[in-house]
């Protein structure tokens, strides 16, 4: 049996940076992953995913796939349709094939603790990949800084205030179940908090979308115009597929366009949309260094390399050592130089039409 990730606090002795050390050892600090795999056979990484009907998680797969087997290692990859018990299933199942390391991208972060404790029984590490598995003790968190998703996403709009003196605002959520979603809302509140004391900024209407579900924001967006009718300046929806919800309920009423609406990930319908001007932002998270990075650190991993945290993420059980990359924020003005400099996606996609 492979024998747990283990971890060592960087001396500063050793680095002139605070850190983590994760090495492939026991007790005696021997590395045993490739005596613990059959002679020739290549490393095998574990891929289970939430779900592959967002575009998003689509480019995650395919650039961890690609990068993984450059370097010389197979992937097995599961989806789960965002349902917990068929991704514990799927875990057990990657379990079964004896992956030499587990990459997590849950639906529920609690549920999968159950997930967490089944691979490290049979002696596999886990990383928690953009999604915080939690009140558990995975080995590695790989994610982008989620609060400041939030802090960004409420600065937007903060400075699109100009000399109102009220501005209202539609809080449309993630999913419960995704401990991100509890990130994003923490960063805005961060930024909004002190201008709803002040009476600056007032959330009309507030509530999360299920499943993350574009329909889902829809209806949190219709019950917010009922309620309130035009009287609102912003949506924060807290991705693109819930911003694509509620802009399809704007323009039902002639509003889209009129009032900002923010987003996140840079799907290429939003970014169409930023383009015609009916969303107003998103954010833009470099998925292709996050995948690459991930599928390399999962390499290492296998291979029984060490490999090196600099920050940690508490998840209600412990300080889980973690790999943070920071956000861009992407508007029309700068789609240009930023989601299609790097590649993300095409110029003629994003603005035809437009």
């Amino acid at each position: 049996m492979k024998l747990r990730v283990t971890l060592v606090v960087l001396s500063c002795i050793v680095s002139a940076l605070t850190g983590i050390v994760l090495a492939r050892g026991g007790a005696g600090g021997a590395s045993a992953a490739p005596s613990a795999r059959e002679p020739g056979r290549k490393l095998l990484i574990g891929l289970s995913l939430d779900t592959l009907k967002e575009e998003r998680w689509q480019h995650d797969r395919d650039i961890f796939v690609k990068r993984a087997h450059e370097l010389g290692a197979e992937v097995l990859v599961q989806a789960a349709n965002s349902d917990d018990t068929r991704q514990i299933s799927d875990v057990q199942s990657l379990i079964s094939n004896k992956v030499d390391v587990l990459v997590v991208v849950p639906h529920n972060g609690s549920a999968m603790a159950k997930g967490v404790q089944m691979a490290h029984e049979a002696g596999i590490p886990v990383i928690s990949y953009d999604r915080l598995i939690t009140d558990s003790d995975p080995d590695l968190y790989m994610s982008f800084d989620n609060v400041k998703v939030g802090e960004e996403q409420a600065k937007y709009l903060v400075g699109r205030i100009g000399g109102k003196k009220k501005f209202r605002i539609v809080r449309i959520n993630g999913a419960k179940t995704d401990n991100n979603a509890l990130l994003f809302r923490q960063g805005a509140q961060n930024v909004l908090q002190p201008l709803i004391d002040k009476g600056v900024v007032q959330v009309l209407h507030e509530d999360w979308a299920e499943n993350w579900k574009p329909e889902n924001a829809k209806k949190i967006m219709n019950a917010a115009i009922t309620k309130h009718g035009h009287e609102f300046d912003a949506v924060l929806a807290a991705n693109d597929g819930t911003a694509g919800g509620a802009i399809q309920a704007l323009l039902e009423e002639g509003m889209a366009g009129k009032i900002l609406v923010t987003g996140q990930d840079a799907e290429l319908a939003a970014c169409q949309r930023i383009a015609k001007g009916s969303q107003s932002m998103t954010i833009y998270k470099p998925l292709k260094r996050l995948a690459e990075r991930a599928a390399e650190t999962a390499v290492k991993m296998a291979a029984g390399k060490p490999i090196v945290a600099s920050q940690t993420v508490n998840n209600g059980k412990m300080a889980v050592p973690s790999m943070l990359l920071d956000v861009v924020v992407a508007t029309k003005d700068n789609l240009l130089d930023t989601i299609i400099k790097d590649g993300f996606h095409k110029k003629s996609d994003v603005f035809s039409g437009s």
